[in-house]
């Protein structure tokens, strides 16, 4: 029988094979882990990419404002009567010089006919002492009346001819007097509601108005812009960062969010600060032919102040913030590396960020694929296609897919056959 020390030498080689064996097996596995790690990190990302050029972006500026009636007329009777009828339809189209309230006349008839009279009556006098001046002065040369006699004579002529004119201007007055027995529309455009009704007693130059005309077409928006902001925008364009318009059109977006199909022109901005809300009001001119806009109504703007020279449009989806408000966006090396890039921003035009650094012509800006992307990965760069193109690609490629879906019945038909 064996001792026990004799199988001392067979375990340890036993167990130093076997340790061997387990060690070889962990470098194994560790090399296929980090072979496989180098793989992942030599796979390029997939992203889509754009192009980024320079041009000349207009700055466009988006305020809020209300429309107002380019021209109002409060009618308000000129002479006291009794209004007969109305001559026109309420919230009707009314023209400049149409009678719209027809008043009670015959007082003003019977005035007029007085003042005439009164005329004829120092037109009269007038002539009779016209014709004893012409004999005063017959006989002044013969000496047969006092040279006094014939002075008070003149002086009484030019008395009567300043009392036939001053009768004249009474018969003027009553005339038009008269004449303000018809009220007529002292402009153009859509008349309100009627404030009175037939047999009402107005008088002349009274508070209320009769009926308010307004002239919608043109039409006026009113719209405000911050001091500070107009401010600093004068003095970009005085410092030639940001370069002249000549175009001064206006583009207005609805209530709804529809977009005016007729751009406006910049008729003047205000030379004053209001001290209340620290604006200036800009007024623009909108051609309204269809009364689609009416006074009062809340819209909002959008101006174009200026040109930035040498700026890129970047879609807002490639565009992020660092923690401290730091715009960035991510473009593609020569070598195919993702690299962050700060840049700077003034605002933005329809879905897009105006760049005005941190940009040069030929950068590969990356929008799609960006949340997938990190500083210095690899990425597989792709145009990026809008989602409307894309969309319209899947559209005509389902269109292409389903023709051959519909040649199966002909060929099963046939094989039937």
């Amino acid at each position: 029988m064996r001792s026990v020390t004799g199988w001392k030498p067979t375990l340890t080689a036993c167990t130093l094979a076997l340790s061997i064996a387990l060690v070889g097996c962990g470098k194994s596995t560790d090399q296929t882990q980090q072979n496989a790690a180098a793989a992942q990190q030599a796979q390029a990302v997939p992203v889509g990419v754009i192009v980024a050029q320079a041009q000349n972006v207009d700055r466009t500026v988006e305020l809020a404002g209300r429309t107002t009636a380019y021209e109002v007329s409060e009618v308000r009777p000129q002479t006291n009567g009794v209004i007969l009828k109305r001559l026109f339809a309420e919230g009707s189209y009314v023209r400049k010089g149409q009678a719209l309230y027809e008043l009670d006349s015959r007082t003003n008839r019977a005035t007029l006919a007085n003042t005439r009279a009164a005329l004829a009556q120092q037109q009269a006098n007038l002539n009779s002492l016209r014709i004893k001046t012409n004999r005063y002065r017959q006989l002044l040369s013969t000496n047969a009346i006092a040279k006094q006699d014939y002075d008070d004579l003149v002086g009484q002529v030019r008395v009567a001819e300043a009392q036939v004119a001053a009768a004249e201007a009474q018969v003027q007055n009553a005339q038009i007097d008269l004449g303000y027995s018809t009220i007529t529309a002292p402009i153009s455009g859509q008349s309100g509601r009627s404030s009175v009704t037939a047999g009402a007693l107005v008088t002349a130059n009274q508070t209320n108005a009769l009926v308010t005309i307004q002239q919608l077409d043109p039409i006026y928006v009113d719209i405000n812009q911050s001091s500070n902001e107009l401010l600093a925008l004068r003095q970009q364009l005085s410092q030639g960062s940001l370069g002249q318009v000549n175009n001064a059109k206006v583009k207005l977006k609805l209530e709804n969010g529809s977009i005016y199909p007729v751009e406006g022109t910049l008729a003047f901005s205000d030379a004053n600060v209001d001290e209340n809300t620290g604006t200036v009001t800009l007024r623009v001119v909108f051609k309204n032919p269809n009364h689609l806009l009416l006074p009062g109504m809340f819209v909002n703007a959008q101006i174009v102040q200026g040109s930035l020279p040498n700026a890129f449009l970047i879609p807002q989806v490639a565009l992020t913030r660092t923690p401290t408000g730091q715009a960035t966006v991510m473009v593609v090396n020569a070598k195919g590396v993702a690299e962050s890039r700060i840049v700077e921003t003034q605002g933005t035009q329809g879905s897009s960020w105006i760049v005005t650094k941190g940009l040069q012509n030929g950068d590969k800006v990356i929008v799609e694929g960006i949340a997938k992307v990190k500083d210095g990965a690899k990425v597989d760069a792709k145009p990026y296609q809008a989602p409307a193109q894309t969309a319209n690609a899947q559209s005509a490629a389902q269109g292409q897919t389903s023709k051959p879906a519909q040649a199966k019945p002909e060929q099963k038909a046939n094989s039937n056959t």
